[in-house]
């Protein structure tokens, strides 16, 4: 499965933007979805990951209660819907797809196998 993942941009402290990570060459339906963001001279971090079982969300701590990640296996996409967006959430975000990845929480980059190209995302204060 390919992915692409688009919908960045530039915006203002406290708007909102959604991020979508479109897959194509079969179906999402037992990947895990995580995404991932990677800022300038930094590591690229985990922002939030959704089960391929019973769609169970996973949120870093500095992401908490702002995104919310959800998907749907019929338009084989999964969205990250950014609120309140801070100047400290700019970076390239990834998303990644794991086949037949259990989740119990955030996992490393190194278990997801599948990556799609960034979408840059700045948020201006």
């Amino acid at each position: 499965v390919q992915l692409q993942a688009f919908g960045g941009g530039l915006v203002q402290t406290g708007d909102s933007m959604r991020l979508s990570c479109a897959a194509s060459g079969g179906t999402l339906d037992y990947y895990a979805i995580g995404w991932f963001r990677q800022a300038p001279g930094k590591e690229r971090e985990g922002v939030s990951a959704i089960s391929s079982t019973d769609d169970s969300t996973y949120y870093a701590e500095s992401v908490k209660g702002r995104f919310t990640i959800s998907r749907d296996n019929a338009k084989n996409t999964v969205y990250l819907q950014m609120n309140s967006l801070k100047p400290e959430d700019t970076a390239v975000y990834y998303c990644a797809a794991g086949y037949g990845l259990i989740l119990y929480g955030l996992v490393s980059p190194q278990f997801y196998g599948q990556w799609g190209k960034g979408t840059q995302v700045t948020v201006s204060s």
